[in-house]
């Protein structure tokens, strides 16, 4: 069974250019660590320790990376009106409005605004459309919501 990770188109883009500019890091890094290889004793040499942690580190990111490459799906934006992957969804709540974009999982921030799709509020939010009325289960008691607009 492969399971498939869901992205905006943008969201995706940004994975790939990641793993092109970290290919291009890792590049700089292995020739650190040829240098610091040639200066001696590899026991006692932190240059060289230094440089072989980072070439991990990236060889890490570039594993996930890959990964995500492989395991993605870019989510088609679904009928206009109803929300889906990459819906931008404005909310009230208690007379506040809230504005939220709808993305995948690994591209959730919900300091810009961006929420997962697989997170209770998002769970909730798919498939609705403009007018309908929603509530979300929190620590603090049930939230409702009406949405207001989706683009």
């Amino acid at each position: 069974m492969t399971r498939f990770i869901s992205f905006t188109s943008s969201g995706f883009q940004k994975i790939k250019d990641e793993k092109e500019s970290i290919l291009i890091k890792r590049k700089t890094a292995v020739e650190n660590l040829r240098t610091a290889r040639e200066m001696g004793d590899l026991s006692e040499n932190a240059a060289y320790k230094v440089a072989r942690g980072q070439l991990s580190g990236i060889d890490s990111r570039i594993r996930h990376l890959d990964y995500l490459v492989r395991c993605g799906r870019v989510e088609q934006a679904p009928q206009t009106g109803i929300i889906g992957i990459g819906s931008k969804v404005a909310l009230s709540q208690g007379g506040k409005q809230l504005k939220f974009e709808i993305v995948g999982s690994f591209e959730s921030n919900p300091a810009l605004y961006k929420i997962s799709h697989i997170c209770p509020l998002g769970k909730v939010l798919i498939g609705k459309k403009s007018g309908d009325k929603i509530s979300v289960s929190t620590p603090n008691g049930i939230v409702y919501y009406q949405v207001m607009n989706v683009k």
